[in-house]
């Protein structure tokens, strides 16, 4: 696999780097806010120390290629963190992955995070030579499902009662996308 630890993307509007120490502060905040964690696998985080445990696991990961974390910053901007973009649970034989999104509630609405999955699904399938990417979803999360489907994906199946964060229990829409109906769609990079 390939180390991604000084990976960069770029789009029109978006700046997308690994994960800084700096970063903590807006990585806790984004993943604080109840909104923004509402269909997420894990409660709101509590404490910075999970923002910094985050960082460092990076820190550890990337350089050996085991996931792909990258911030997402806006280009002309302060270099801040307005979100994160994720490929993970690799599966090399299968050339296979999961990707991963969230965006901080301030920026939500504005095309950004179909903007940075563009980026982010065009590296998987050309730079790294996936074959297949899957997302696991809330079904509730109308957004999410509508950014996934923007992008090619298609709800391939439905898993009763998946997660149970605190007392609530969700089910999981399974959604994904084949290399072939990336290039077939016209997304290519853009």
């Amino acid at each position: 696999m390939h180390a991604f630890d000084t990976l960069t993307l770029d789009t029109p509007r978006l700046h997308m780097r690994p994960l800084r120490a700096a970063d903590a502060e807006a990585l806790f905040r984004m993943h604080a806010d109840p909104q923004v964690m509402r269909y997420w696998s894990t409660p709101p985080w509590a404490g910075i120390e999970q923002a910094e445990t985050m960082i460092e696991t990076d820190r550890e990961a990337m350089p050996a290629g085991r996931h792909l974390r990258l911030a997402i910053t806006l280009r002309g901007g302060d270099d801040g963190l307005v979100g994160t973009g994720s490929l993970f649970s690799f599966h090399e034989a299968s050339r296979r992955a999961e990707i991963g999104y969230v965006l901080a509630r301030e920026v939500w609405g504005r095309g950004l995070m179909h903007e940075a999955l563009t980026a982010l699904v065009g590296f998987a399938f050309e730079t790294l030579n996936l074959n297949r990417l899957e997302a696991d979803v809330d079904p509730r999360n109308a957004a999410s499902a509508k950014s996934l489907a923007r992008l090619g994906f298609v709800q391939e199946g439905l898993l009763p009662e998946r997660w149970i964060v605190g007392d609530e229990v969700s089910d999981t829409a399974l959604f994904g996308l084949l290399r072939s109906e990336w290039a077939g769609a016209g997304q290519g990079t853009q």
